[in-house]
């Protein structure tokens, strides 16, 4: 098993007037809280002191993905009532003074951090990924043929389970099975609910690795591979040529080109932001390591690998009907 005409003299009364105006500002202002910032564009709603603005309803739609003619008035009417939703919690919130909470206050933080440093980096990749040329994708496209000109469909027939705590042990209870006949008792004799039936693998959107272990498969082979909240024992029952050419090769291409300049990206961020950077204490120290494993990314897809035998690590989603 493998597993983006006035004179002189009116200038300077206009400065003048323009500075001793924001002297008046700041000096009524020093001590105070700050006010919030001043509603920009059309009032369509009222949360208690709060207003909800046009461009605030434009942005929720921006966010989720809903086109200008997809914007019917039942669409509106549950996008607004979210916005209306969240300034009223906030409201609440703030009355029970949950901002001031450390973790409230280290979560509010971190958000204004993420949501900064994201726009930032995607102007800076948005640039990036505008200037690939074409020639730059013909050069990718000819050096992944398993992407492109020898793409292949996988017909798989596949079970599917969420993986058991023991999964090690399952793994290495199945490791010289070879057919899904076996794999299906071993999970009923266990109580493991699962779905089998067909479905399609495709060479043009797998990584490499699993590529070549499925072009070197046996007859028996059975793969298995897991992600985080599923697992999957699979067995390929055909393949076939199904060549990626024209306009559609282009635009793989060109995905491809800007993932990997996206993954660099983060790559060269993530070490200047540390050469930049001074560590206090043992701190000093660990920032210095060697790597040995990838750092932890929260909420993050698992990254792809090649299929796994049981007891090894597949990082793989399983594939999908």
């Amino acid at each position: 098993m493998r597993l983006a005409s006035m004179d002189k003299g009116g200038r300077w009364r206009v400065a003048g007037a323009v500075l001793a105006l924001a002297g008046a500002v700041a000096l009524a202002g020093c001590g105070k809280k700050q006010d919030a910032p001043a509603v920009v564009g059309q009032v369509i709603a009222h949360v208690g002191p709060d207003d909800v603005t046009q461009p605030e309803l434009d942005n929720e739609m921006r966010l989720a993905n809903i086109p200008v003619d997809k914007r019917t008035d039942e669409v509106v009417k549950a996008v607004l009532s979210r916005v209306v939703e969240r300034k009223y919690l906030v409201q609440q919130a703030m009355a029970a003074k949950l901002d001031r909470e450390p973790t409230v206050h280290l979560d509010l933080l971190r958000s204004r951090e993420q949501i900064l440093g994201n726009a930032y980096v995607q102007r800076d990749l948005g640039g990036k990924i505008t200037a690939i040329s074409k020639n730059e994708i013909d050069t990718y496209i000819q050096s992944h043929p398993d992407q492109f000109d020898k793409r292949q469909a996988y017909n798989i027939e596949q079970v599917t389970f969420q993986p058991p705590k023991d999964i090690e042990q399952l793994s290495a209870d199945t490791k010289n099975f070879q057919t899904m006949d076996q794999v299906e008792a071993k999970l009923n004799s266990l109580g493991i609910k699962f779905s089998r039936g067909p479905a399609t693998l495709d060479s043009a959107t797998m990584p490499e690795a699993m590529v070549k272990a499925l072009q070197a498969r046996k007859p028996e082979d059975i793969f298995f591979i897991r992600a985080r909240t599923n697992a999957s024992y699979f067995k390929v029952i055909s393949a076939e040529d199904k060549p990626l050419t024209g306009e559609e090769a282009q635009q793989l291409g060109r995905r491809e080109l800007a993932a990997k300049l996206a993954k660099t990206a983060g790559e060269d961020s993530m070490k200047a932001a540390v050469a930049e950077s001074k560590f206090e204490g043992d701190y000093g120290r660990i920032m210095t390591m060697a790597p040995t494993t990838p750092a932890p990314a929260p909420a993050s897809p698992p990254a792809a690998a090649e299929p796994a035998k049981p007891g090894e690590e597949p990082q793989k989603d399983a594939p999908k009907n």
